[in-house]
């Protein structure tokens, strides 16, 4: 399972803050674009000062790291995958989920910022290593878990990203069919499923 986030065990009025700070944040980088939002649009949005910002975030790209962190972790917490274990099925899902996530977060930058990719793409790959290993880890496969899930994580990564950014791309459901025989390769997995 993955480890407990901090923010599970924070004052709630340190969450409150930080939850207003990243909906501010969410909403100021979909209407500005990354680049062009300051910490002061996003404390005049969240209706505090910047202070307080700073207390809980050094700069805009601490909030962005800590928001796609808490984003991603949701969205896999939503779909059960954080508390399953191996099998073809639930490695499909989390391609599709990854693919859904990366489209939707490239999506609140138009035109594509590399900045905004690049912290995406840490805290995503970050994640995605972290349960891939632990289902490895459970599946007792003789591989090494850090190795296989690093190389997995960045072959899901890499194939969600190129997914998102295809003009002609298939549902996500038909893509998820295509590259998990490629993506299940990299876990050694494949004859326990």
């Amino acid at each position: 399972m993955l480890s407990i986030p901090t923010d599970e065990i924070l004052d709630p009025r340190v969450k409150r803050t930080r939850n207003l700070l990243e909906q501010a944040f969410m909403e100021a980088v979909t209407e500005k674009g990354f680049q062009a939002v300051s910490v002061q649009d996003i404390t005049e949005r969240a209706g505090i000062n910047r202070a307080t910002f700073y207390a809980h975030f050094p700069d805009k790209y601490a909030l962005l790291d800590h928001s796609v962190r808490q984003m991603f972790r949701q969205e896999l917490e939503k779909r059960m995958l954080s508390v399953c274990t191996f099998s073809m099925e639930n490695l499909r899902q989390l391609v599709i989920a990854v693919c859904e996530f990366v489209s939707n977060a490239n999506s609140h930058c138009a035109p594509p910022q590399p900045q905004f990719e690049s912290l995406v793409e840490t805290q995503v790959k970050a994640q995605l290593q972290e349960l891939l290993q632990n289902w490895i880890e459970q599946a007792g496969s003789d591989v090494d878990p850090k190795i296989a899930a690093t190389a997995a994580s960045w072959a899901v990564y890499g194939l969600a990203s190129q997914w998102s950014h295809d003009k002609k791309r298939p549902p996500v459901e038909s893509f998820a069919d295509q590259v998990l025989p490629l993506v299940a390769s990299n876990l050694h997995l494949m004859q326990t499923a």
